[in-house]
Order: C-alpha cells, then sequence, then structure tokens
C-alpha cells in the first residue's frame, strides 16, 4: 500500500544503519567461527585415541606406527605454536585463520581417504601444522571483534569453553564416531566445520598487517630436535635402544638441539629467549606443564590401547570409560582458580601435582580383570590433578616474568606442555610396544610418569615463591612497577596501546596486552587468561 509516492509496508535500514548491522553479523560469525575451531583443534588432539585399535587393525600396525598417528599431530603443533602468533601477527589474523583452516580441512580429508599408514601420518602432521597457524589466529579474532573489555571477556570465555567442551567430548565421539561408522569419519567429521567456518570468514573483517620479528632458523632446528627426539624414542621402543637407527636419532636430536640453543643465543628476536629461563620460577613451571600433559596424554593412550586389546572393550565403550575423568577435570578447573585466587598459585600446583602423582600410582592396582566402576575410580585422580594444577600453572607462569613478555612466556609453557604430551605417548607407548609384556610395560610407564611428576613437584616446592605472586625480576636501575593482575588475569585490551606505559605481543597469540594503569582494577576481573591446549 502506498502513501504519498511512499512504500510503507517496510523499508529496510540503509546507509550507516544497513553498513553497522552488516558489520554486527560479521562479527558475531567471526566469534562463532573461531570457537567452532579451537573446538576441532582440541578435539583432534583426543578424538583420535580412541580409533587406534580400529585402524591398526585395518592395516596390522604396530602400536609404534600408531603412536606416530598422535605424536605426528602434536608434534607440529607443539613446534610451530612458537612462531604461529608471529605469523598471525605479520600476515593478519584473518588470513592466518584462513589459511590454517583450510590447511587443516584439506588435511582431514587426506586423513579420512589415506589409503595407508604413511600417508594418514604424514598429513596429520600437515595437519598439526594447520592447526598451529589457526589456534592463535583464532583467540586474535575473537579479540578484534569486541571494543568493550566486558564484551570480549564474554567472547574470549566462549571461545575457552569450546575447547574445554573438546577435551571432555573427544573420547566419546571419536568411539562413537569409530563404532558406528568407522574409525575414518573421525577426520570426515572436520569437514562441514571447515567449510561452515570458511564461509563464515567470508563475513569477517580484514585483520590488519604488523611487523612482528621473525626467527626461522630458530623455528626450524627446534621442530628438528623435536622431531629426532620423538623417533628415537618411538624406535627405541619397537627396534631396540641400541639399534644404529634409534641411536642416530637421539645423535640427530642432540646436534639440533645444540643448534637451536646457539641460534636462540645469538638472536636479537629469539622465538624463545634463553634468558627466560635464567627466572628458576619460569623453569619449573615450565618442566611442570611439560610433566603434566607428559603423564595424562601419555597414560591416556596406554589406556585407550588397554580398554580395547586386552579388556575387550569397543570403541565407544573405551571412550565412555574416560568421562568421569574429564567430567572432573573440567569441574575442577573452577574450584582452581578460587584456590589461586585465595593463596597463590604455589599452594593448588604442588596440591594437584601430588594428587596426580598418587593417582597415577593408583593404577598400578589395575590388572586385566579389574572390575569397571573399581577402574574408572581409579582413573578420577589423574583428571582431578591436572584440573587442579593447570590454572595455577598458568598463573604462576604469567606472574614470573615482566609484563612485556607474558604472551611469550604463556607461548613457551603451551609449547612445552604440548611437546610433554607428544613425548608422552613415545616414550609410555614404547615402554607398551610388546604385547606379549604389555602389563609389564604399562607398569613400568606408570612408574615413569609419577616419577617425573614427583620430580617436578619438588622443584616447584623449592623455587616456586609462596604467597600470592612470584616476585618479579628486576633490571638494573630500574625502579619497581606494579605486577600485573593477579592470578589468570591479564586482560581487557583497549586502543590505548598501553599497560601501564608499556606495550608487549603476545606472539603465540597475536595479542598485544593492551590496558591503562587507570582502568587495571576494573578491567582485571573481566578476562580470565585462556590456558592454551
Amino acid at each position: 500500500m502506498a502513501r504519498n509516492g511512499e512504500d510503507v509496508r517496510g523499508s529496510a535500514p540503509s546507509g550507516p544503519e544497513a553498513a553497522g548491522n552488516r558489520s554486527r553479523l560479521g562479527l558475531r560469525s567471526t566469534v562463532l567461527v573461531a570457537c567452532l575451531a579451537f573446538f576441532v583443534i582440541t578435539l583432534d588432539t583426543t578424538v583420535v585415541n580412541v580409533a587406534l585399535p580400529s585402524i591398526g587393525q585395518q592395516w596390522d600396525g604396530q602400536v609404534s606406527a600408531l603412536q606416530w598417528v598422535v605424536t605426528a599431530y602434536t608434534l607440529l603443533f607443539a613446534a610451530l605454536l612458537l612462531s604461529a602468533g608471529a605469523i598471525s601477527d605479520r600476515i593478519g589474523a584473518s588470513r592466518a585463520f584462513t589459511i590454517g583452516l583450510s590447511v587443516f580441512t584439506l588435511m582431514s580429508a587426506v586423513c579420512g581417504l589415506a589409503p595407508n599408514l604413511t600417508v594418514l601420518i604424514a598429513a596429520r602432521a600437515i595437519q598439526g601444522a594447520g592447526a598451529a597457524v589457526m589456534m592463535p589466529a583464532s583467540l586474535a579474532l575473537v579479540r578484534q571483534a569486541y571494543d568493550s573489555p566486558a564484551r570480549r571477556a564474554r567472547g574470549i570465555a566462549l571461545w575457552t569453553a569450546g575447547g574445554g567442551a573438546a577435551v571432555a567430548a573427544g573420547p566419546v565421539v571419536g568411539g562413537a564416531l569409530t563404532t558406528g561408522l568407522g574409525w575414518r569419519w573421525i577426520f570426515f567429521v572436520n569437514l562441514p566445520v571447515g567449510v561452515f567456518a570458511l564461509v563464515g570468514m567470508l563475513r569477517a573483517p580484514r585483520s590488519p598487517r604488523g611487523h612482528s620479528p621473525m626467527d626461522p632458523a630458530g623455528q626450524v632446528t627446534a621442530v628438528l630436535a623435536l622431531a629426532a627426539l620423538v623417533f628415537a624414542v618411538i624406535t627405541g621402543g619397537s627396534g631396540g635402544w641400541t639399534s644404529p637407527t634409534t641411536i642416530g636419532g637421539f645423535l640427530v636430536a642432540a646436534l639440533a638441539g645444540t643448534a637451536f640453543l646457539l641460534v636462540e643465543s645469538r638472536q636479537s628476536d629469539a622465538a624463545v629467549p634463553l634468558t627466560l629461563f635464567r627466572i628458576p620460577s619460569v623453569a619449573v613451571c615450565t618442566s611442570a606443564g611439560f610433566a603434566l600433559n607428559f603423564g595424562y596424554y601419555g597414560l591416556v593412550f596406554v589406556f585407550t590401547i588397554f580398554f580395547q586389546e586386552h579388556r575387550g572393550a569397543s570403541a565407544l565403550t573405551a571412550g565412555l570409560m574416560f568421562i568421569p575423568m574429564t567430567a572432573f577435570t573440567t569441574l575442577v578447573n573452577l574450584l582452581a582458580g578460587k584456590l589461586t585466587n585465595r593463596y597463590g598459585p604455589r599452594l593448588p600446583l604442588i596440591l594437584g601435582q601430588i594428587i596426580q602423582s598418587v593417582g597415577i600410582l593408583g593404577l598400578l592396582l589395575v590388572r586385566r580383570d579389574t572390575p569397571t566402576p573399581l577402574l574408572l575410580t581409579l582413573l578420577v585422580p589423574l583428571g582431578v590433578g591436572g584440573g587442579l594444577a593447570i590454572p595455577p600453572l598458568t598463573s604462576a607462569m604469567l606472574e614470573s616474568v615482566p609484563h612485556e613478555r607474558a604472551g611469550l612466556a604463556s607461548g613457551v609453557l603451551s609449547a612445552a606442555r604440548q611437546f610433554g604430551g607428544a613425548i608422552g605417548v613415545a616414550l609410555l607407548g614404547a615402554l607398551i610396544a610388546d604385547s606379549a609384556h604389555f602389563m609389564t610395560g604399562m607398569r613400568i610407564s606408570l612408574v615413569v610418569g609419577a616419577a617425573v611428576l614427583v620430580a617436578t613437584t619438588l622443584g616447584v616446592a623449592l623455587f616456586l615463591p609462596g604467597g600470592s605472586k612470584p616476585a618479579l625480576p628486576q633490571a638494573p636501575g630500574r625502579e619497581p612497577r606494579n605486577l600485573p593482575p593477579s592470578p589468570r588475569t591479564l586482560t581487557a585490551w583497549n586502543r590505548d596501546d598501553r599497560w601501564e606505559g608499556r606495550s608487549g605481543s603476545c606472539r603465540p597469540c597475536s595479542m598485544t596486552d593492551r590496558a591503562p594503569a587507570r582502568r587495571l582494577r576494573q578491567t582485571a576481573r573481566s578476562h580470565r587468561f585462556p590456558p592454551h591446549i
């Protein structure tokens, strides 16, 4: 119906209003896409474990070959995290995210269609590289989507929740897909998510390019050293620890590690400044992060094989058996934050490591005929200890360094944890490689996992200061500065590009600490620093 030549049936917004609506829609889709991406990245660290026996049955793969299906992904993921944030800064978060997502999705298809184990392992490695590029860029996109610190905190909380949900859902999703449709579908399930996310990125605003320094020599030597070490450990379990191949692997790892140390000591913009480890609390936190993931992911791999090959459980049943452990991990995370805020990071970190150590030793009671309820109960402390230790560990690491190095410290901790998981699967898997002596190997792996944790627990007790915050090192001749917000509260970036007059780039997350001093108190409560998985 028209009146005075005008159509009054309804009018669509136009001009600035329409542009604003499109912009808001683009930002919402960006946050949704980033959260979905973090979910599938995390899912792929856990979903594969329960499918390993089925993969091995199809190609008659030995345990050593199946270990590579897991470690190829986590190894490249861990190593490339050291420079992935700088890549994201350099080419822009949206471009880095799209490239990483495209690689991840394409390699998921290759994994699902793999004609043999060699192709599957190679595709998993490239998939891990895509995930490493994608993860920090996804968090940067969430940060860029909001100007308000409060709304940004909600977005980051949603992003972190996606990772937590994936950790809990991984074994169940993997078991259900493997039992119902076959193991290939644990990779095919990524395809619709990847395509949806790529379409969503068409609406995302383009991120600006930056000028973050790169360290290619350090990155290459780090990847070579870590890969050679994992290769030597896996080969030692299957071919003997004194075989020429194993010794050669250890030799290459030592040479590459030495080259990495030399390169990093001479770089002005090193991926891992070695001076960082002169701070005792940084050294012990890095070691503790390695040990926690070493025991957790290594033993998840061992018990996945145990459930299916030595107790006769299906893939779905094996996945369901991990639910109590992962559920307690999520619940205890909430308690850990409160304990850290009240007592500081040292007490809950030590307590969490002790609980996990005792839990691992308790698993020595497990036999092939152990009743299922008792077995599930014995697994719970493994999750409780990890859930209690990780939040204070992150806080202690971040509070041990000056503000401008907080991002770098979080990246080092994330890489150490991922590498701990890779070495855990490699070493503990090597100990159970001989199926005829599986139970003996499993008990040795439990003792090794507990011993590593006990060593780092002693290190934390001796070298991590008590109280609410570790003492920050001060440069000679410099007046003491205010400390950053307390546990897990590196928060609130705004447009001022300042944190108490200093700027700092978070290399692994492509974020910049941006909060003027006058807003520290109100913003400290608005965001909990995400615990990179």
